[in-house]
């Protein structure tokens, strides 16, 4: 079965948020699987583009609206992602260093999908399955169809995964002429709510959509940023499918990241050498428990929430407890937790930005790893997490309800119901009781790191969800 996938992102290329890593993974292990798949992916400014070698696969020619232009694909030649791996050039369109945030990415991910579909319509061989990633890729499934430039395609499955539907890159009618021409009978399948919207044409035009977790299927039916509606009407093609992580890059005894390596057996004295690590380097008390916060400090993160929750907690638990933070986002969320920087100088440190390398040490290090998050489609942290030993504490929500059971029903982690500080403290004071019975807490960590959240598990499901197509 010949596969291609569609994204914005793929790990390490070009990595935002889950989508990438979900990207770098999943292709890999379809093919450990047997499947034949491949990635194409748009062709950013990044350190990976100039630091592997590539050969020219293909040259076209291709249009959105009356601006036309040429557009390269190369490939990469080592197969380091276990994969092919595909970019797309388009002269001053895709080659951005950013992923996203630019005025036009309207405009310039449209030309993408567009050279996509018509790099599809030359091969000798078409795919048996198209699986498209997010809004950016949204229009696909409506352009195999429905454009008449590329109607060998029309028979050609579709796959359409929602990794977050808050995003969902509409624009106006005034725009249409940017779409290949098509029988305007069907431009209701481009519209909701009066705007041309690639998340709903997707939903409406692929063959199959899947969500990457049951619980963020369910969760979409009343809360998906007005497509409420349509998930409803839709739900007879749509299905949920939890996201499993990468167990050879995150990995506790292998992990190139770590000085001090463990598994399942041996991890109290390598977590220990790992927190020693982060205490050293940031000058935190090693005796109190560690709580981590590793993501985008962004309001679907409910990062907003974390000043109030980490200063109420020193407060009214008495400094029981350290707090590390790593990520980037609102300018006004980054100001405040940087600025907590020096009041608690053992018991709390900020660390605004990304560190690919310090988030593996904050996972096998810290105690705990807090997800306060308002939307979590899925949620891999909190899997990174268990797979290294740290209790994850999750607001209920999405993927994280469907992956982490608390610990008062003999599970393997915290589990709060509101994304407000009042929750989040009680949570941590729960996890402070917990740290003050090691015995009990070893259990804990044990019963989570023996999940197996593989990708080998999820890679037979979408197998399934792509031989229905079929039938």
């Amino acid at each position: 079965m010949k596969i291609i996938h569609v994204s914005a992102e793929c790990y390490p290329v070009a990595k935002v948020g889950g989508l990438g890593d979900v990207a770098g993974a999943l292709p890999k292990y379809q093919c450990n699987a047997g499947l034949d798949a491949k990635l194409v992916m748009p062709m950013h400014r990044t350190n990976f583009l100039y630091n592997h070698k590539w050969e020219n696969v293909f040259q076209g020619r291709a249009h959105i609206g009356t601006y036309w232009f040429d557009f390269t694909i190369i490939k990469e030649k080592s197969n380091k992602l276990g994969f092919d791996l595909y970019l797309l050039d388009i002269n001053g369109l895709t080659d951005r260093e950013k992923v996203y945030g630019y005025g036009d990415d309207n405009f310039r991910y449209l030309a993408f999908q567009i050279a996509v579909v018509h790099w599809m319509t030359q091969w000798t061989e078409k795919p048996d399955i198209v699986h498209c990633h997010d809004h950016t890729t949204g229009f696909i499934p409506f352009m195999m169809k429905y454009a008449y430039e590329y109607n060998v395609l029309r028979d050609v499955p579709t796959i359409f995964t929602i990794h977050n539907a808050q995003y969902q890159g509409q624009f106006g009618w005034d725009n249409v002429g940017w779409l290949p021409a098509f029988d305007p009978w069907k431009s209701g399948l481009l519209e909701w709510h009066h705007d041309i919207n690639p998340m709903a044409s997707a939903v409406k035009n692929a063959w199959k959509v899947n969500t990457v977790s049951e619980g963020y299927l369910q969760e979409l039916r009343y809360n998906s940023n007005g497509l409420e509606a349509l998930f409803e009407y839709e739900k007879g093609k749509c299905y949920g499918i939890l996201n499993g992580i990468d167990t050879q890059l995150w990995n506790p005894a292998t992990d190139s990241f770590l000085e001090n390596h463990y598994n399942i057996d041996d991890f109290v004295a390598g977590k220990a050498a790992n927190k020693k690590v982060i205490c050293d380097r940031f000058g935190l008390d090693i005796n109190k428990p560690l709580f981590s916060f590793i993501g985008r400090l962004v309001e679907e993160k409910a990062a907003d929430i974390l000043p109030d929750a980490i200063l109420s907690c020193m407060y009214l638990l008495k400094e029981q407890c350290v707090f590390i933070l790593l990520g980037s986002g609102l300018h006004e969320t980054e100001m405040q937790l940087a600025s907590i920087n020096g009041v608690y100088p053992k018991l709390y440190h900020a660390d605004i930005g990304y560190d690919e390398a310090l988030s593996h040490l904050l996972y096998s290090g810290a105690d705990y790893l807090l997800m306060p998050s308002r939307v979590e489609p899925c949620g891999l942290n909190q899997m990174y997490a268990m797979r290294y030993g740290t209790i994850p504490i999750v607001r209920k929500t999405g993927g994280l309800k469907d992956t982490v059971k608390d610990v008062g029903d003999s599970g393997w982690g915290f589990c709060f119901d509101r994304a407000v500080p009042e929750d989040v403290i009680y949570s941590i004071g729960r996890a402070i009781e917990l740290f003050n019975h090691p015995e009990e807490m070893k259990k804990v960590i044990h019963r989570g790191m023996a999940i197996n959240h593989s990708w080998e598990n999820t890679v037979q499901q979408y197998l399934e969800l792509y031989q229905s197509c079929k039938t």
